[in-house]
């Protein structure tokens, strides 16, 4: 039984979808849920004088992926569920798995979306393909079309 679900939470259809999914397994077995929302590590522009850093930009997305964790939160608050969430920082494949194993997950659920075509397809990447590979435990991957 999984006893501890994590969710990689992003506040897209895709995502949506997993958090359904997560609410259903979470109440079949009483599970602790965690939602996650990766931010991309800040970027840092190389210009000719060096590297120029903006804090304010930083602060800008942290306050943004916060909304979209505390909306994962309060959808699942409404249907009786209680959640722990963190925006986490930098590659989201690391950061998931390196949260998985922190918190000593059972499953982590992802949503996926196929994408139409051959060329967004390999341009994309899957973060659900390479969570497979590093996950330190079962990933549910919820595919919306």
């Amino acid at each position: 039984m999984y006893k501890r679900i994590l969710l990689a939470y992003d506040g897209s259809l895709s995502g949506q979808k997993a958090l359904l999914g997560c609410k259903d397994i979470a109440q079949w077995g009483k599970s602790e849920l965690f939602l996650v929302a990766v931010m991309p590590s800040p970027a840092t522009f190389i210009g000719a004088e060096g590297g120029v850093y903006d804090a304010g930009t930083e602060e800008r997305d942290r306050e943004q992926y916060q909304a979209i964790l505390d909306e994962g939160i309060a959808k699942l608050a409404e249907g009786g569920h209680q959640a722990n969430g963190e925006v986490l920082v930098g590659d989201a494949v690391d950061e998931i798995a390196r949260c998985a194993a922190r918190i000593e997950a059972d499953l982590i659920v992802v949503g996926h979306r196929h994408l139409e075509g051959w060329a967004a397809r390999w341009w994309r990447g899957s973060v659900s393909k390479a969570l497979i590979e590093q996950a330190p435990c079962n990933v549910l991957v919820v595919i919306t079309r």
